[in-house]
């Protein structure tokens, strides 16, 4: 069809509205649809007590990708945000050790930071870190931005003259990568640690993330003042200004489909009154899994149960948000603890079946009131501990002030007491002012997650790339699906740039790289 289409977009995540933006920018009706009655999905946002907290997404990486995306609604990163470079990108304490390893800013003194762990190795961790700054740029230009409709764009010189690097890239693991460049168990779990937030496990991911290094210790670590939900709020203005309709207490119960296209939408309001709304182009960004057993009929679905039950969710997380009673200078804006057992460790996240966290969990703490004052009151701390957990729905919800499930108020509990002993902060439970915590169920009942994953599909080998689940139905035309489900991935920038697949999709552009930017006037 060409000309406008009458899109509607299901979800009001960091996806969705990109979405939604780009394509009422594209001159498209669009409509998107919000269950909640906030904006946002897991990069949501949550005060108390003059404590503002981030509920989701705290690492601001790629700013390439953002950039080019605020660039492709004429405006730009520098106009949106006020980015600062975080001094140090992150510490880290390892089990057992009191002295912190901080991760300082600049290309030259970051790697020379991680190198001192191990000077022996230090070619080899060079070539590591040249090997991820190379591999981070051929697949920004000829992977991450492909629907993979086409093989043309593969075979660029550049891509087949890589190839036997490449390769080899995808069939190992991370791990094994990381530890042919060094044997210290420590830069083993410092380069490791990155396959969290990528919803796997240095195990089971391939080398090619090694990627990740070049993000945080090549180009360093940003913050954007106000963190993600001042990130959400440019997504939502671009979008209504761009002329997207938002609307939230929306609930979409069923993609309305006939004679094998999607014709629209039903969905629930607020006061339970069904809506119809008719549509000739829906893109679904809720789970994946949600979409295809909740909205569509058996035989409108591209996947079967058989092949679900094959696919790993990715960890779940038990998160909690503490606001805390005078300063923690022991901590950073990001700080790692990381265990001894590291393989036991990751083999307990990816036990489902047994639905147990370890025993000594290796954690991420965000403390942005180490960079941002308005997050905390004066004399406050802001902190965000995310643990992970197997993704389990049944380990039970969190609440606010210790009135969650006793499973997860146990072990925030037991994570207290190892933050305190490992940063040498020993009042530290005594300090704490706020408490919210948040389970698997949780995941699971406000955002649909899939066996309440705390960030999508692991990228495994048969989840990543063009194994990953696609972003068109084979079943239904004119429904398309953008987010953490499918291609590219899980985060924030592989979000923007799912947006990006959906728009070049409906433009029917089937190239590998980001699409020009538009020309802004003046320019």
């Amino acid at each position: 069809m060409s000309g406008p289409r009458t899109v509607v977009v299901i979800g009001g995540g960091v996806s969705g509205l990109a979405t939604a933006a780009l394509l009422a920018a594209d001159g498209h009706r669009v409509t998107l649809l919000e269950a909640r009655s906030e904006l946002g999905g897991r990069a949501g946002s949550w005060e108390s007590q003059g404590f503002r907290f981030d509920t989701g997404p705290s690492w601001y990486l790629m700013p390439e990708v953002f950039d080019h995306f605020y660039r492709m609604l004429g405006t730009s990163s520098d106009e949106q945000l006020h980015l600062r470079t975080l001094d140090p990108g992150y510490r880290a304490y390892f089990e057992g050790d009191p002295s912190a390893f901080d991760l300082p800013a600049g290309r030259s003194a970051a790697r020379a930071a991680i190198e001192s762990l191990d000077p022996a190795s230090a070619a080899q961790l060079e070539r590591y870190f040249d090997s991820a700054e190379d591999t981070y740029r051929i697949a920004l230009q000829h992977f991450l931005y492909s629907s993979f409709e086409s093989a043309r764009p593969f075979f660029a010189r550049e891509v087949v003259t890589g190839l036997p690097r490449l390769a080899p890239l995808m069939v190992r693991s991370l791990d094994a990568r990381i530890r042919a460049a060094s044997s210290d168990s420590r830069i083993r779990r410092l380069l490791g640690y990155p396959a969290v937030f990528l919803g796997g496990s240095p195990m089971r991911v391939p080398s090619m993330y090694h990627l990740m290094s070049h993000l945080d210790v090549n180009d360093g670590v940003l913050y954007p003042e106000g963190g993600f939900a001042r990130v959400i709020e440019t997504l939502v203005t671009l979008a209504a200004d761009a002329g997207a309709d938002l609307i939230t207490d929306a609930r979409v119960e069923r993609i309305v489909v006939a004679d094998g296209a999607a014709r629209g939408v039903r969905y629930r309001t607020a006061d339970g009154d069904e809506v119809s709304m008719d549509a000739d182009l829906v893109v679904a960004t809720a789970d994946l899994r949600h979409v295809e057993q909740e909205l569509l009929a058996d035989g409108e679905r591209d996947h079967t149960d058989a092949w679900w039950r094959k696919r790993d969710p990715g960890p779940g997380a038990v998160l909690a948000m503490l606001g805390v009673r005078g300063a923690l200078p022991q901590l950073a804006h990001h700080t790692l603890l990381l265990a001894d057992d590291w393989d036991g460790a990751f083999t307990a996240i990816g036990d489902r079946t047994r639905g147990r966290p370890p025993e000594t969990p290796s954690l991420y703490i965000g403390k942005p009131s180490a960079s941002d004052s308005a997050v905390a009151p004066a004399g406050h701390e802001n902190l965000f501990v995310l643990i992970p957990v197997p993704a389990d729905p049944s380990m039970g919800h969190g609440g606010v002030d210790g009135t969650g499930d006793p499973a997860i108020e146990s072990l925030v509990d037991r994570v207290i007491t190892q933050i305190a002993a490992w940063t040498d902060a020993p009042d530290l439970a005594e300090r704490i002012v706020v408490r919210r915590t948040v389970g698997p169920g949780d995941f699971a009942d406000d955002l649909n997650a899939w066996s309440g994953s705390a960030l999508g599909p692991a990228h495994t080998l048969r989840q990543s790339a063009f194994l990953r689940a696609g972003n068109a139905s084979r079943k239904v035309s004119g429904l398309l699906f953008a987010g953490s489900s499918t291609i590219p991935g899980i985060g924030v920038p592989m979000c923007l740039i799912s947006a990006e697949l959906v728009l070049k999709r409906v433009r029917g552009d089937r190239s590998a790289a980001p699409l020009a930017e538009p020309r802004r006037a003046g320019s």
